[in-house]
């Protein structure tokens, strides 16, 4: 119970909105405690396609405004996290049956305009989209656009013969939920109170404050942010009771792994004849990450997984681009997340907006703020946003500051990847290049501080399969609030593709015997 203690802020959501808000809160001197009712990162902050991007389709929708945010933000981003985002180039390949999504604002103003084009995505307009992607967001990383010769140029290799033009873009890659997990680390850090398994049973004003009850006591706050993802509308309703008219609308995107469909490090961008677009990404070394769909999902109680209309969907989106063709039993795993949308009233999932919404309700006394949407690319404009919105209500000392600040492991160059490597192998011979490469992608410079002191691998503990040993694992529960296999395997990594059923339930029963 922490009722004696009143925190400037309390958060209910531990996914990369809310983390990203508690990290910045506390970096400028709020009191912050964050609670999340499973795993940080345990819902759509893990589920999605990895990428930080401007979003090249929302063009389509006259989202400029999302788009040059996302843009600006991708080189920000790449600079603070060079261990776990880097840059990816794009192909796109053109072929004369593209066609718009139906209910695009280009799409309808091209066929008031131009109707002999009958929906189709004529080469000048995709020319002109890439165009103005690449000047809103005064890239000073990230090359430009290019194109490409798909007869002669090695990107044509695992496509069918009819794809002779590509146009190649930049965007980057993310380990999305390490990404929350080191925000959460970082605002602890600065202060903040994470609490994980930490479920908001109730919360009500009380005396010009917020008292939220949870499964493990009650707290004092004197605003309360509300940044539950898909059960933002379930805290509004249910937990504070508000009258809020605000609606959230739940949109179901799952994707597919398989064996690496192809050897170069670059994803293809594909659009269908049904105007929707997937991304075929290399995945994880040896896999290839496929993805995603847009359904609408009508509760956020019921686990979102990938149905096998939209594994076949896929598949099939796919078979039209690669030569190989792909069965249901090339796809070792699936996923699938809810991504919590401000309800717009669009009719369809896919044009819904991607855009963030903030909302602050002062109506009773203490402030709320409901968050809605976002891009996990604009999490960190979201949370100045929501810092703007919480200093009109509290006091706030100090300003923006998260823009040049590094996550933990980050304090190296965008393209200082290779030497953290070279010197990682260099202070331990017997570490073998792909185990080195593992761990400075996921923990960068703090990579030396998990092999401090070993001199082979005996001295790095229990090896558990896949080269995690126990030497990673104390540095993911201590630091990283880890607490089952499941944490470990499939957020704090991917290693759940290499660990057989017997060693993840190996890992499990080791770490639940630490409890």
């Amino acid at each position: 119970m922490d009722v004696d203690r009143t925190y400037d802020i309390f958060v209910i959501g531990g996914g990369i909105n809310g983390c990203g808000i508690a990290r910045d809160a506390a970096g400028r001197g709020l009191s912050v405690a964050l609670a999340e009712k499973g795993d940080l990162a345990s819902a759509t902050s893990s589920a999605s396609t990895k990428l930080f991007h401007g979003g090249l389709r929302y063009l389509e929708y006259f989202e400029v405004r999302l788009v040059r945010e996302a843009l600006q933000e991708r080189e920000v981003l790449l600079r603070a996290m060079p261990h776990i985002s880097w840059p990816m180039r794009f192909v796109l390949p053109y072929h004369p049956d593209m066609r718009f999504e139906g209910e695009t604002p280009v799409s309808r103003l091209l066929g008031t305009v131009m109707p002999w084009l009958r929906g189709r995505r004529p080469a000048w307009l995709i020319r002109a989209g890439l165009a103005l992607y690449d000047g809103l967001g005064g890239r000073q990383v990230l090359p430009g656009t290019t194109k490409l010769d798909l007869r002669t140029a090695p990107e044509g290799a695992p496509l069918q013969d009819r794809f002779e033009t590509a146009y190649e873009y930049s965007d980057c890659w993310i380990e999305d939920s390490r990404l929350v997990a080191l925000n959460a680390r970082d605002a602890a850090e600065r202060g903040a109170r994470i609490m994980t398994r930490c479920a908001v049973t109730a919360a009500r004003r009380e005396d010009g404050h917020w008292r939220v009850e949870t499964e493990n006591g009650a707290f004092r706050a004197r605003m309360l942010v509300n940044a539950a993802g898909p059960w933002v509308g379930d805290v509004i309703a249910h937990k504070v009771r508000s009258n809020s008219t605000d609606r959230v609308r739940l949109v179901r995107g799952s994707h597919i792994v398989t064996p690496r469909l192809y050897a170069h490090d670059k994803c293809y961008f594909f659009q269908g004849e049904d105007g929707r677009i997937i991304f075929a990404i290399p995945y994880e070394t040896d896999f290839t990450l496929i993805g995603t769909t847009d359904a609408d999902h009508p509760d956020p109680s019921v686990p979102p997984v990938c149905t096998p209309e939209e594994r076949d969907y896929l598949i099939a989106f796919a078979n039209r681009y690669f030569a190989r063709q792909l069965g249901p039993e090339d796809v070792v795993w699936t996923y699938s997340g809810v991504r919590p949308l401000h309800d717009d009233g669009s009719r369809s999932a896919t044009a819904a907006t991607r855009d963030y919404t903030l909302k602050v309700e002062t109506a009773g006394g203490a402030p709320l703020l409901n968050v809605f949407g976002g891009k996990i690319t604009t999490y960190r404009r979201l949370a100045e946003s929501a810092l703007e919105r919480i200093g009109a209500h509290l006091q706030v000392d100090e300003g923006p500051w998260t823009a040049g600040a590094p996550l933990p492991g980050g304090d190296f160059p965008v393209d200082g990847v290779p030497r953290l490597i070279a010197g990682l192998r260099a202070d331990h011979p017997w570490l073998e290049e792909r185990q080195a490469r593992r761990l400075v992608r996921a923990y960068g410079t703090e990579a030396a501080e998990i092999l401090r002191g070993a001199s082979g691998p005996g001295d790095l503990g229990r090896d558990f399969g896949g080269d995690l040993t126990e030497a990673e694992l104390r540095w993911l529960i201590e630091k990283e609030f880890a607490r089952t296999a499941e944490d470990v395997l499939w957020r704090r990594s991917k290693l759940g593709l290499r660990l057989s059923a017997e060693e993840a339930a190996a890992l499990d029963e080791w770490m639940a015997g630490r409890g």
